[in-house]
């Protein structure tokens, strides 16, 4: 905008190499279930089919536990704190929220979020252009509790009892793992390693959920994204308090 006219051929070469990424990460979507049946193959073929009960369980425990997470905890951040009606939020952030589900990746994600929620949610450019970034970096409770139902899968496929001590260990480094982790497929199941190491199960109880993974940070990031959003709604509510929202406590 400062250049003009001389600084076309720059936004131009943008926009196309934004395009290109999309038509990349479509085709990357289109051949992944040949990809997830590979993983899947030597699962079942050393554990026997018996294994995919459990994993089918463990995609329904952590579907719950995002949708939960997002209901209450993330509708009430909006509601209470953001001033704002939960549904008006999810519904103008879904167009992030369903290509972050489908891209499994939040740095992606990162421009669509911005844009939904300026647009859509009325959080202000300059917050979401902070807040969605830095947060899109440490702030990943999808993957916290992805980590935490793994932790609890892979203990009881290896029949061992998990104390305490173990259960607060797993919250603690779960944790701090998400917040290192990094915004781009597949980080979460690298993170696990972290935490299955910290509280003594072997390691190679990744190869029991790494078949499912891709369902599963299909789900952790989109949860992810929308709770980036959701502080950012609050952020810019306390940072302009004198300004109200466009649907204000609707």
């Amino acid at each position: 905008m400062l250049v003009g006219e001389k600084a076309e051929p720059v936004k131009k070469f943008f926009d196309g190499l934004a395009e290109v990424m999309f038509k990349v990460t479509s085709g990357i979507m289109m051949v992944a279930p040949l990809g997830v049946f590979g993983i899947l193959a030597p699962v079942v073929g050393e554990y026997g089919l018996e294994i995919l009960l459990p994993l089918i369980m463990v995609i329904v425990a952590v579907a719950t536990g995002c949708l939960l997470h997002i209901i209450v905890v993330y509708g009430a951040v909006v509601k209470s704190l953001g001033k704002i009606s939960p549904i008006k939020f999810l519904k103008g952030m879904s167009p992030a929220f369903l290509f972050a589900f489908s891209s499994a990746s939040s740095a992606a994600t990162l421009p669509l979020s911005m844009k939904n929620a300026q647009e859509n949610v009325g959080v202000s450019k300059s917050t979401s252009s902070f807040v969605l970034p830095l947060g899109a970096t440490i702030n990943m409770d999808g993957t916290a509790l992805y980590n935490g139902v793994a932790v609890v899968f892979i203990a009881q496929f290896y029949s061992e009892s998990l104390s305490a001590l173990d259960i607060v260990t797993v919250l603690l480094v779960a944790t701090l793992a998400a917040i290192g982790t990094a915004g781009v497929p597949g980080a979460g199941l690298i993170m696990l390693t972290i935490t299955l190491a910290a509280i003594g199960l072997p390691l190679e109880g990744i190869a029991l959920v790494a078949a499912i993974d891709r369902i599963l940070d299909m789900m952790r990031t989109a949860t992810n994204i929308l709770g980036d959003s959701a502080c950012a709604v609050y952020i810019d509510r306390s940072e302009h308090k004198d300004r109200a929202f466009q649907d204000e406590a609707a």
